[in-house]
C-alpha cells in the first residue's frame, strides 16, 4: 500500500513537471491556443526596408486587415543579408500567432543553397523552422539601366547590352537588393545564359539600389517591376525587358528576355507570402489563413497589385508549404549551374 502510495505521489510530480515545462517553454501547442485571437498587435516582420517590393506588398494586407476585421498589424522592416536577419527573427519566435514574415523567393527559396554551398549556413531552415499560411503575390522582375549610362553606350535593347558586357567584361555594374535575392539570382541566371561578365554589387533593399542607378553610380538592375515602375514611367530609368516568361500587362509593349535575346527558358519570377514560426497552433493558423485568403482577394488589395505590376495569389498552408519546397528544388538547380556566390 505505502509503495503503491508512492508511486501515485510520483506520477503526479512527473506530471506536474511536464505541464510546467511546456508552459514556460512552448513545447505544446494547446498553450498557445486562443479563442479571442488576436487580443494584441501582430508584429509584420518586412525583412527588407521600407518602399522596396517587399514593403509594398506587405502594406495593403496591413490596411485591409484594419479596415475590414480590426486587426492591428505593425509592420516591422528588419532588412539585410538578403532578408536572412528578419527571417531569422521571426524563427525564434514564439508559434503565438503575433509573429508573422513577409518571406519572399530570397528568404524562402535562393538563400538556402545559395549560402550553404561552400559548407556555409543559414541561420534557420527555411522548411523546419517556419510554418507556411499563404502565399500573397507573384510579380516579374525588369531589367532596368541608367538612361545617360544607355545614350552613352548606344544601349537601346537587350542584345544592345550582351554586346557592350561582352566587348567590356567587368565593366558594367548591376546592383540588387542584396545577395540571394530573386533581383541578385535575375542577373546571375542572364550573365550564365549570355556568357558575360558584371560585377554584382549587392545593397540592403531596392530603395537604396534604384537611387545610385537614377545617379548613375552603376549601370544595370533586374528590379522587381514594384519599386522601379513609377520610375520608368517617370522616364528616371530605362526598361529592356521583363523576367517572366510572358509579358506584364503593365508594359505590354515590353519584351520578356527570352524573347528579346533569343534565350529560350530565361525565367526568374519574384514571390511573396506570409508565414509564422513553426508549430503554430491549428487554430491560430486556421485563421490567420482565412482572414489573409480574404484580404488577397479584396478589390482594394488586387487593384493596388495590379496597379504595381504583381499577381495576387493567396492559396492554403498545405499548397503554400508544399510551393516553397518546389521553389527551393528548382533555385538549388540555378545557383548550382550559373555558379552564382554570396558577393
Amino acid at each position: 500500500m505505502l509503495q503503491s502510495n508512492l508511486l501515485k505521489t510520483i506520477g503526479r510530480a512527473i506530471h506536474f513537471i511536464l505541464v510546467f515545462v511546456a508552459i514556460f517553454t512552448g513545447t505544446s501547442q494547446g498553450s498557445f491556443a486562443q479563442t479571442d485571437y488576436p487580443n494584441k498587435p501582430i508584429r509584420f516582420i518586412v525583412p527588407f526596408p521600407a518602399g522596396g517590393a517587399t514593403d509594398n506588398i506587405a502594406r495593403p494586407l496591413q490596411n485591409e486587415l484594419l479596415n475590414t476585421v480590426k486587426w492591428n498589424i505593425v509592420i516591422d522592416n528588419k532588412p539585410g543579408a538578403g532578408g536572412n536577419i528578419g527571417a531569422e527573427i521571426v524563427s525564434k519566435s514564439l508559434p503565438d500567432g503575433y509573429t508573422w514574415l513577409m518571406a519572399s523567393v530570397g528568404t524562402h527559396g535562393i538563400n538556402l543553397p545559395l549560402y550553404t554551398q561552400g559548407g556555409g549556413k543559414l541561420p534557420f531552415d527555411p522548411i523546419k523552422d517556419f510554418t507556411p499560411i499563404s502565399l500573397v503575390a507573384e510579380l516579374p522582375n525588369v531589367l532596368v539601366i541608367n538612361p545617360e549610362f544607355a545614350a552613352k553606350n548606344n544601349i537601346n535593347s537587350v542584345n544592345d547590352l550582351i554586346a557592350y558586357a561582352k566587348a567590356n567584361p567587368g565593366k558594367v555594374n548591376m546592383a540588387s537588393s542584396g545577395n540571394g535575392t530573386s533581383i541578385h539570382m535575375a542577373g546571375e541566371l542572364f550573365k550564365s545564359m549570355t556568357k558575360t561578365y558584371m560585377v554584382h554589387l549587392p545593397y540592403k533593399g531596392s530603395p537604396p539600389a534604384v537611387t545610385d542607378l537614377m545617379a548613375g553610380n552603376v549601370d544595370i538592375m533586374f528590379d522587381n517591376l514594384p519599386s522601379s515602375i513609377n520610375f520608368i514611367r517617370a522616364g528616371r530609368l530605362k526598361a529592356l525587358a521583363v523576367t517572366s516568361a510572358k509579358r506584364s500587362p503593365a508594359f505590354p509593349d515590353l519584351p520578356t528576355i527570352a524573347e528579346a535575346a533569343n534565350l529560350p527558358g530565361y525565367e526568374a519570377t519574384s514571390w511573396f507570402g506570409v508565414v509564422g514560426p513553426a508549430n503554430m497552433p491549428a487554430d491560430i493558423l486556421n485563421k490567420d489563413s482565412a482572414v489573409l485568403m480574404a484580404a488577397i482577394n479584396s478589390p482594394s488589395v488586387k487593384e493596388k497589385y495590379l496597379a504595381m505590376g504583381a499577381q495576387p495569389v493567396g492559396n492554403t498552408p498545405a499548397q503554400f508549404s508544399a510551393f516553397i519546397k518546389n521553389e527551393i528544388a528548382k533555385w538549388t538547380k540555378v545557383v548550382k549551374d550559373s555558379g552564382a556566390k554570396v558577393d
